[in-house]
């Protein structure tokens, strides 16, 4: 991009400068600084991974329908479409002496705690409220799972915003090393899903901490308190131990922009000034990311539960032994999420390497769409299989080890089309917005919003959608697959080249 078009843009954008004269801040930091900061992706994803895991189907058991079962997930794309990019927007402007990024990750830490413990004691708060021990829907608990799940969310926006802000930050504004930053917090994310998954996928993992379980608290959900608890352990070392060795230098507004124009514009007319000023590489961007996004949240919503459902035929509602097949399938669900989490870890420690050999980021993020369009489309055959299988052997049968083995090899594959979503879109809209003049926190929460939109379209539309054609999670996930494919398209075709590996940015606009 020309320094006219760069200059214009910036002008336009003069209530999004939030970046300091540039002898405030340092020269890249060394990658050990980065990599610190990258790991508290590893507790912020290992109770992610728990959410993906084990929730819908836990909420399911306390009594809400199949078909409901998404409207519990709305609670994330909403807090994330207003918190994320509050918290950008206020983490680019934060002038305390702890620095710009710093209070809100600390912030973050502590709100899962509360979460936390919400949801892992939601079915003894209900029954202590007056929830009967048989029967269901179990509506209190419920209501404190809804608050807990609605926390959970908020401070996983508050955290993983200005985490990437922060190796934003770290970079410098050299394009390879956002690249390698984000990378990085792939990985630690994959470190944490193999953590959270792992955990979940364990039956016996009450036993850690016998008063887990209750009058009110079943094994699933003994299980459910060890390995929240397990969750924000990690979490508090990685977060502490990163705030404690990686300084966050203070932020002051340039010489002639402190403050006079800061109250002048509405938080809201900052977003929507973003999206005036706006570029063609990030509107691409932002479109690319949300058909995949499209095409991610179903999977990643109900793959745990297609697992109990399609694949071994348990159901979360049937008598005991139904109920016991649908347990098995979505702790076999979190075996093979974590199957997942090993490859996106790998894959995304050569995400780099990658690149490079296949052209480019945008051509090797259109590649890998087409992986997991074939991936979702699989998941049909899979279930044919199964179905096929419990014709001859038995409702109860479960599935049988060639079964199970391709669902578990299908789990796995998807890992190395996630590993670029966790990281690609990401380092994009760092470079896209530096070479614009936007604050990495607020283009960071737009593009956001990219991904928290078509999240409450699956969270609203995905039940009933399964519905209209039956029940079951095959129609989502076909409807999925299409998205990817298109996303896949246009990633190829009309998603603009990032800038080359030289700094993305002038000096003019440095980040430490």
């Amino acid at each position: 991009m020309g320094a006219l078009q760069s200059e214009k843009a910036a002008n336009g954008a003069a209530a999004l400068e939030t970046q300091s004269s540039p002898e405030d801040f340092d020269q890249p930091s060394p990658l050990r600084k980065i990599i610190s900061v990258a790991s508290i992706a590893a507790g912020v994803q290992f109770g992610w991974a728990l959410q993906l895991s084990l929730l819908t189907p836990y909420v399911q058991l306390l009594g809400i329908p199949h078909k409901w079962s998404s409207l519990i997930w709305l609670c994330g794309p909403v807090s994330g479409m207003i918190v994320q990019p509050i918290v950008g927007y206020y983490s680019d402007r934060c002038t305390s002496r702890f620095g710009r990024r710093r209070p809100f990750i600390a912030s973050g830490a502590f709100l899962v705690a509360v979460a936390v413990f919400l949801i892992g004691y939601a079915a003894d708060l209900g029954h202590k409220m007056g929830d009967k021990l048989e029967g269901t829907p179990k509506v209190r608990a419920i209501g404190i799972f809804a608050l807990g799940f609605w926390i959970l969310d908020v401070a996983n926006n508050t955290l993983q915003g200005p985490c990437r802000a922060f190796l934003a930050d770290l970079a410098g504004g050299d394009a390879k090393k956002t690249r390698v930053a984000n990378s990085f917090f792939s990985f630690f994310m994959a470190v944490g899903n193999v953590l959270g998954y792992a955990a979940g996928s364990y039956t016996n993992l009450h036993k850690m901490f016998p008063f887990t379980m209750t009058k009110a608290c079943d094994i699933y959900c003994a299980n459910l308190k060890t390995c929240f608890f397990l969750s924000i352990t990690l979490l508090l070392i990685v977060t502490v131990t990163s705030l404690w060795y990686v300084k966050d230098k203070q932020w002051s507004p340039a010489p002639g922009e402190d403050g006079e124009k800061a109250p002048s514009v509405p938080f809201f007319g900052e977003i929507f000034g973003a999206f005036r000023v706006m570029q063609r590489p990030m509107w691409m961007l932002l479109i690319v990311t949300a058909l995949n996004w499209i095409a991610w949240f179903p999977f990643l919503l109900f793959d745990t539960d297609w697992m109990g459902r399609e694949v071994y035929g348990g159901k979360s509602e049937g008598d005991e032994r139904l109920k016991k097949l649908y347990n098995q399938g979505v702790h076999s669900g979190a075996l093979g999420l974590m199957f997942n989490a090993i490859v996106l870890g790998f894959m995304s420690l050569g995400i780099e390497w990658i690149g490079k050999k296949v052209g480019g980021a945008k051509r090797l993020w259109g590649m890998v769409n087409f992986i997991l369009a074939a991936g979702l489309a699989m998941t049909v055959l899979v279930t044919k299989f199964a179905e096929d299988h419990r014709k001859v052997a038995g409702d109860y049968a479960g599935p049988s080890s060639g079964v199970k083995a391709g669902a578990l090899s299908l789990f796995a594959v998807l890992g190395i089309p996630l590993a670029i979503t966790f990281s690609i879109p990401f380092a994009l809209a760092s470079i896209f917005s530096s070479s614009s003049g936007a604050g990495q926190g607020l283009s960071l929460g737009v593009l956001n919003l990219a991904i928290v939109i078509p999240q409450m379209i699956v969270s609203l539309g995905g039940g009933p959608f399964d519905a209209l054609f039956g029940g079951g999670n095959l129609p989502a996930f076909i409807l999925a697959a299409i998205a990817a494919a298109i996303s896949g398209v246009l990633a190829l075709t009309v998603l603009p080249s990032p800038p080359p590996d030289a700094p993305a940015m002038k000096p003019t606009m440095g980040f430490h």
